[in-house]
């Protein structure tokens, strides 16, 4: 399948996953795949990818998907195991936005990742920028926010609350890193 072939058949899926059951979650991932158009000038042959991986990242919220309850996996599994989905996107859905650290938390890490090895570590700071962009409505934000709104949003001393606290730093320089990509493209010559 080819990458924009790939964006074609993630859009659909995507939607009809999330769009009646979780509405919202669905406009989230609209928006976080609009911010990866954005950003489409520093990811080269692998935009498509991204935009992919973007409109599918949260699709483990899905009722008929959520089994452990850690969504990154939930998604990773079904976009592996009944999808049959580019092996690129599944790593990225199963490992966005640091759900290395969240899998921690829940005695998932070593599940996550040997059953999904990391990769593309410039793929994966892409699509946390773009998430971390994104309201829970789909409208771009900053990370700080979008930070401020999950902790306050589940409760300071939830599992996610106190997750997405410890995974701040890293949340901030991934998305610093993409942002320096971006002023990088900038100022090449044409």
């Amino acid at each position: 399948m080819s990458t924009t072939e790939l964006t074609e058949w993630a859009y659909p899926l995507a939607e009809s996953l999330l769009a009646e059951p979780l509405p919202r979650r669905w406009a989230h991932s609209q928006g976080v795949a609009e911010r990866a158009r954005t950003i489409a000038s520093i990811l080269g042959k692998d935009a498509d990818l991204m935009e992919a991986a973007a409109v599918l990242h949260d699709i483990g919220y899905a009722p008929d998907l959520a089994k452990t309850g850690f969504h990154p996996l939930d998604g990773a599994r079904y976009l592996r195991d009944m999808a049959h989905a580019d092996e690129r996107v599944v790593r990225l859905v199963a490992h966005h936005s640091c759900a290395w650290m969240e899998a921690d938390a829940r005695g998932l890490r070593e599940v996550l990742e040997n059953d999904f090895p990391r990769s593309h570590p410039h793929l994966a700071d892409a699509l946390c920028y773009c998430d971390m962009n994104t309201t829970p409505d789909g409208t771009p934000t900053n990370p700080v926010d979008r930070v401020n709104e999950i902790a306050g949003r589940y409760g300071p001393d939830s599992l996610i609350g106190t997750f997405i606290r410890r995974a701040e730093p890293e949340i901030l320089a991934s998305t610093a890193r993409v942002i320096e990509r971006l002023a990088a493209a900038k100022r090449q010559p044409m």
